[in-house]
């Protein structure tokens, strides 16, 4: 069975974008940037709702062609296309770049994909992330938490049906005060 992971950067009050999608209190410095680069070069398959599908698609397919690109975008550009990718959407007609679309039911192809054989699933998006947690299907939670309180925006975590037990797996500090913490779900 594989591992499911739900990680994202988010601010000290729980948010991982500010009001309108802003993601400019977000900017990863070096050792984060390529902390995030080795998790995408690790990750088996990665699960996307439709509106963080939307922002990655729009910058990294082409992010390494782009003037002045560092060496480190460079890779996790190449890192990001190679990794197979599952997008959930009712809304998105075609996707590229190593995905599959998948307009049903979110959860049932979770659930059969986790019972699949080969490396460690990511997930992303709180939409996706939320249903995920509901039916139980998250094994890892990994915080990036920066120090900057937004007030509002999208949460990283949504409403939930029952308590989730954790069991905190690791704590790693990055510069400016960036705070990973990483937890494995009780069962």
């Amino acid at each position: 069975m594989r591992k499911l992971t739900f990680g994202m950067n988010l601010s000290l009050d729980g948010y991982i974008a500010a009001p309108g999608n802003d993601l400019g209190w977000s900017v990863p410095s070096d050792e984060l940037f390529q902390w995030w680069s080795d998790r995408v070069g690790a990750t088996g398959l990665a699960l996307y709702g439709r509106k963080l599908w939307e922002t990655m698609s729009s910058h990294w397919p082409t992010a390494d062609q782009q003037p002045g690109a560092t060496p480190a975008e460079i890779e996790y550009a190449r890192r990001w296309r190679d990794m197979p990718k599952v997008v959930f959407s009712s809304t998105t007609s075609t996707v590229d770049w190593n995905t599959r679309l998948v307009t049903g039911d979110a959860v049932t192809e979770i659930t059969r994909l986790k019972a699949e054989d080969g490396g460690h699933m990511d997930i992303g998006g709180a939409t996706l992330a939320a249903a995920a947690t509901r039916a139980g299907l998250i094994d890892e939670y990994v915080l990036v938490t920066a120090p900057v309180l937004l007030g509002s925006g999208t949460p990283f975590f949504t409403a939930l049906d029952n308590w989730v037990n954790l069991t905190l797996m690791e704590t790693r500090t990055f510069p400016d005060g960036v705070l990973l913490t990483r937890y494995e779900t009780r069962r």
